[in-house]
């Protein structure tokens, strides 16, 4: 990661506070490659010194984060599958996504049903273009916001307390949860197999 990004996140995070916690995690929604591993961890670290509350740092990056998925989601209502792949292959190279990472995470939505809006909020590299398959596929908006809601608290809550703990470190966040993520994503494919082969037994 660039030592300029990371210096604007935190140039913004002090400048405007809960607005630029909120302002951050948007802008996270619109280009992945500004991470929330290390936005939320900042936010962590801010609250053990004592210039933040905790309770409103999360909710000011969950809130940010829900109007960046609701642009993606309307998106994905409006545009349609075929015309964001062929956008995100010409313009994609911007904001870090290529058409392939849009029928990548459309199958995977397609797979893993609705609740797939619940885990892929939980998962980087998915979480943050989740909510496209969810518009083209016509999901209706209260389930959507229902599963964003929840699976973004959590995500912004365990990023803000890990940064709460680490301190000063709060970047081991960004550069450990890579590997960790990995591996997580394995977890729930083994999950979601077991769940299709239990069903599957239950039906017969």
């Amino acid at each position: 990661m660039s030592a300029a990004l990371v210096e604007w996140i935190t140039n913004t995070m002090e400048s405007l506070g809960y607005l630029g916690i909120g302002f951050l995690m948007f802008m996270e929604n619109l280009f992945p490659p500004i991470p929330s591993e290390l936005i939320m961890p900042l936010a962590g670290f801010t609250v053990s010194k004592g210039e933040m509350n905790f309770q409103y740092a999360v909710l000011a990056g969950v809130v940010g984060t829900l109007l960046g998925t609701l642009l993606w989601y309307y998106g994905g209502l409006f545009i349609g599958e075929k015309r964001i792949a062929a956008l995100a292959d010409r313009y994609g190279k911007w904001i870090g996504v290529t058409g392939h990472d849009i029928d990548k995470v459309n199958r995977w939505f397609y797979r893993h049903g609705t609740k797939a809006v619940l885990i892929g909020r939980l998962v980087p590299g998915i979480r943050t273009l989740i909510s496209l398959p969810a518009g083209i596929s016509g999901m209706r908006l209260m389930p959507f916001l229902v599963y964003s809601t929840i699976g973004t608290t959590i995500w912004t809550f365990a990023l803000t307390y890990a940064g709460f703990v680490l301190g000063a470190n709060y970047e081991l966040v960004d550069e450990y949860l890579a590997p960790v993520s990995k591996v997580v994503a394995a977890i729930l494919l083994v999950a979601f197999i077991v769940w299709i082969v239990r069903r599957r037994q239950k039906n017969s």
